[in-house]
């Protein structure tokens, strides 16, 4: 099911980011192992949940963990 797909992602890009800290979402995309709709949608998870941050600058999208 899709729904496990991006529960993984999410838990991918959480690892990816208590790891690295802040990061765009095209360096996130060439780090974290998947594809750019699946990452998105795993991304908008973790928004929901409250677990990460997004905020657009100029042309870029950076993501953080929520303290």
């Amino acid at each position: 099911m899709m729904i496990d797909e991006i529960g993984h992602g999410a838990g991918l890009i959480w690892g990816y980011l208590c790891e690295n800290g802040d990061t765009t979402f095209a360096t996130l995309k060439k780090n974290v192992d998947l594809k750019p709709d699946l990452a998105a949608l795993s991304i908008g998870w973790l928004a929901r949940e409250g677990k990460v941050e997004i905020e657009k600058k100029g042309a870029s999208v950076k993501i953080h963990l929520r303290n």
